[in-house]
């Protein structure tokens, strides 16, 4: 279960456990846990394995522009990793940062790859059962995979056509569209859950991970419909932390593993994954003509300038740009 934080000590001691501690009670995601905890791990390694109470701005550069100048990483990568310093000292160790004269990193962000309608029904064609309907949902809804994953019964509103994101990224609900297409095939799949629900039920088990501090608070909700996952893993599993036997959700890299599969069977020489999809429905989207500030509420962007890139995938032939070569 990638997705779920291992279990921390009552009291725990070691540093990196305390850092852990303290971003769980500031409810932090667990992709942001163990990505700020990597870059403070490689940044404790670089320097010799200080502690971090005995460092500042001096090893930080140092540390930043080896990141830039050795390890050739992108400008966002950098920015994860000035992100996870800044948080460790301003928010965990209480310590102010001076300015920081670090190297920035050269290399340049790169436009997102997006599929052409058929190259991406092509690949969803290739898939079957549970990777064939999630793989739809990433390009008819501009899901994330781990979202899609995630869904539980309560977010499809099949009377108004939407889906409610609610484990998404940085703990942002949102609202997208549900494809009429899909009605039918996520009903069977919903249907299908749920019997698996009460087949665990009659056998002692059916309660499901809740997140926070839902299932002290409502004792009886983990075991409700509404909260069962959509696409229910096939096994039981203990939870690493409880030690609760559940049924999780299916793996994420289930369907990454599938859909590079069926890429690489329909011919697609891009660099593609299942992120292409969410790529390629913004995109969509746009040609259609719909507005920015739409788009990036479907996407569950922050900030419109990440929303606007896809400005700059859709080609210039389809802005009426002509080539001067095509006038001979």
């Amino acid at each position: 279960m990638y997705d779920v934080p291992p279990p921390l000590p009552q009291q725990p001691t070691r540093f990196m456990d305390r850092l852990r501690a303290f971003m769980r009670a500031r409810h932090l995601a667990y992709r942001t846990e163990k990505a700020y905890c990597g870059w403070v791990r490689d940044f404790i390694r670089f320097n010799g394995r200080k502690h971090p109470e005995q460092m500042g701005a001096a090893e930080i550069d140092a540390w930043l522009s080896h990141l830039a100048n050795n390890r050739n990483i992108a400008i966002n990568t950098q920015k994860s990793a000035l992100n996870a310093i800044v948080f460790l000292y301003k928010q965990f160790l209480g310590r102010e940062l001076p300015p920081l004269n670090f190297d920035r990193t050269t290399k340049a962000r790169t436009l997102p790859t997006v599929f052409t309608h058929e190259e991406a029904m092509a690949v969803i064609n290739c898939l079957e059962g549970e990777n064939r309907l999630v793989a739809s949902l990433l390009y008819g809804s501009g899901l994330r995979v781990m979202e899609a994953t995630r869904l539980r019964v309560q977010d499809i509103d099949f009377a108004q056509s939407c889906l409610i994101v609610r484990e998404a990224k940085g703990q942002k609900w949102r609202r997208t569209v549900l494809p009429q297409s899909l009605t039918s095939r996520l009903k069977a799949q919903v249907d299908k859950a749920l019997a698996l629900h009460q087949q665990d039920l009659a056998e002692g088990y059916g309660a499901v991970y809740l997140p926070g501090a839902l299932a002290r608070k409502y004792p009886n909700t983990p075991t409700s419909p509404g909260w069962q996952y959509v696409f229910p893993a096939r096994k039981r599993s203990v939870d690493p932390r409880s030690q609760v036997i559940r049924r999780h959700h299916i793996d994420e890299q289930q369907v990454r593993r599938a859909v590079s599969t069926a890429v690489k069977k329909v011919g697609i020489y891009k660099k593609a994954s299942c992120h292409t999809f969410r790529h390629s429905f913004a995109t969509n989207l746009l040609r259609a003509g719909t507005d920015l500030r739409n788009i990036q509420e479907l996407l569950g962007h922050s900030d419109i300038n990440t929303t606007s890139i896809y400005t700059h995938v859709i080609g210039s032939h389809e802005r009426g740009v002509k080539s001067p070569l095509d006038d001979l």
